[in-house]
Parts: C-alpha cells; structure tokens; sequence
C-alpha cells in the first residue's frame, strides 16, 4: 500500500503567484523528499500605496513516505 503524507506551506514571491508557488516547492524540495503534488488552495498579497508589492500562495504538497525507515 502507498501512504503519502500532505504538509501546508506558504510561498511568497514580489514577481506573483505562480512564483510564490514555485518558489515554496523549490524551498521544500531541499528537505522533503518524494514530493508527487501540490493543490493551490488560496492566493493573497500585501498592498501599500495602492499596489501589489508580495504575492502569497498558500499550498498544499504530498510526498511519498519511504517505508524502508
């Protein structure tokens, strides 16, 4: 049986949103092994003066757990 284990991230890009999720699954992929996929479930940004200056995905992302451990 394959068991994945889902973990909730945020990234946060000042380019826009599929950066800020791109850039949260480059930033994981350094300790999270077997990542198999990401569900996007909620955009945000911080605005000052009338524009939008960070863009915020938050994130959804499953792995494989290694059962040899």
């Amino acid at each position: 049986m394959t068991v994945a284990k889902v973990i909730e991230l945020v990234g946060e890009s000042k380019v826009g949103w599929e950066d800020a999720v791109k850039n949260a699954i480059e930033d994981a992929s350094r300790t999270v092994e077997n990542m198999r996929g990401v569900e996007v479930y909620n955009w945000t940004a911080s605005i000052d003066n009338g524009k939008i200056v960070d863009y915020k995905a938050n994130i959804k992302v499953a792995f494989g757990v290694n059962s040899n451990r």
